[in-house]
């Protein structure tokens, strides 16, 4: 199957079966996709966390949810389930789909539901020969071949079928209703767009990636003193972590309420400016275009905050690039050797509109190939 056949697919499936941040990654090549085609039809195949950015994205039409057994997921093996959604997906009619992954993901249980759907175009990166499984086949080059962001590799998946689009940058819709809950809850803090203030996000879903309390509150106290309010955001489990640093801090308020992700994108577009670990947040900003201070654990080279200002900390470890959600090593130090001085001057720094500096993370191919980092059927990874 060629590109061409590509042109003439107006209702596509999109699979991406990853998180929130993954997700938001994966919308600049979802809207290549439409606007190669204007009259196409999106639909996105993915999790129950990522339907929550779905519901945001412009690009996408309709999501259907499912807790594939090949992801990392608590759900029961039921076969049954899984050829009820081949069957659902058959009744939609698709003519192509789209599958993105990262590289230490296969994409041959997703191919097979597709081939089983009857779609007759799919399309995905692949290590191994797919044969029959994949009509275009793009082979997988990474880590051998370089590593690229996250977003440039899905763009340069849907660019191997003439998909071309003309803004590349992450892109999300805020509901109105959801600016305006935003707003009244600022106006309850004394607190304008644009004002004084940020968002500090502290938590992360993998342990590996969350720089410690301790720190956070640290830099808590010396931008309050710096005359800033700090609001601290957080949900579930989340939310007890920054209530936890605000009191360590003495300072700071609590934005722990909103458990939306359209409130929470909403704080985010109103925001000077936003401090987080790599994770979901710092892509949701990126997405609302606000600044972020990073810092990043060096557990995977490729989610560094993408066409917004930014400043990505981290300290350099022999250890960089494990892909694991928790330290092998137990010791952090990737993300514990970033002071909360660091940090407090990147705020400063990006607060000021200085130009933000291009990232320079350490040595990447080299240390993945001589730790084997390859592929694996297994759909976990520490999660954006």
């Amino acid at each position: 199957m060629s590109a061409t056949d590509w042109t003439r697919a107006a209702n596509v499936l999109c699979v991406r079966l990853d998180s929130i941040g993954d997700v938001l990654m994966t919308g600049p090549a979802l809207r290549a996709l439409r606007e190669t085609s204007p009259a196409r039809r999106i639909t996105l195949l993915t999790s129950r966390a990522g339907a929550e950015a779905a519901a945001l994205m412009p690009e996408i039409d309709e999501t259907i949810v499912y807790a594939a057994p090949w992801m990392k997921t608590e759900r029961e093996s039921h076969p049954a389930s899984d050829l009820e959604m081949a069957e659902l997906l058959r009744g939609r009619g698709f003519d192509a789909a789209a599958i993105f992954t990262v590289y230490t993901q296969s994409p041959l249980p997703a191919a097979l539901l597709c081939q089983l759907a009857g779609i007759p175009l799919r399309l995905a990166h692949c290590r191994e020969n797919p044969y029959l499984l994949l009509t275009n086949w793009m082979p997988e080059t990474e880590p051998e071949g370089g590593v690229r962001h996250e977003v440039r590799r899905q763009l340069d998946l849907v660019a191997g079928v003439d998909a071309h689009g003309a803004d590349e940058r992450l892109a999300i819709e805020v509901p109105q209703p959801s600016r305006d809950r935003v707003e009244g809850r600022l106006e309850q803090l004394g607190l304008a767009p644009g004002g004084r203030w940020v968002v500090l996000h502290p938590g992360s879903t993998a342990e590996s990636r969350r720089y410690p309390a301790e720190g956070w509150a640290q830099v808590c106290r010396i931008l309050s003193d710096e005359g800033l309010t700090v609001l601290l955001s957080g949900t579930g489990r989340e939310a007890e972590l920054a209530a936890g640093v605000r009191r360590a801090a003495g300072a700071g308020a609590l934005v722990t309420d909103l458990p939306e992700l359209a409130d929470f994108a909403a704080l985010l577009h109103a925001a000077p400016l936003l401090l987080a670990g790599n994770t979901g947040p710092v892509h949701v900003a990126a997405a609302v275009g606000t600044p972020v201070v990073d810092v990043y654990a060096l557990t995977n080279p490729q989610h560094t905050p993408w066409a917004t200002p930014s400043r990505v900390l981290f300290h350099d470890v022999p250890c960089r690039w494990c892909y694991r959600s928790i330290c092998p090593e137990g010791h952090h130090r990737c993300v514990r050797g970033v002071s909360p001085q660091e940090i407090v001057a990147a705020a400063l720094s990006l607060l000021r509109g200085e130009p933000a500096a291009a990232h320079e993370l350490p040595p990447v191919e080299a240390d993945l190939m001589r730790r084997n980092v390859r592929t694996t059927s297994r759909g976990a990874h520490p999660s954006s």
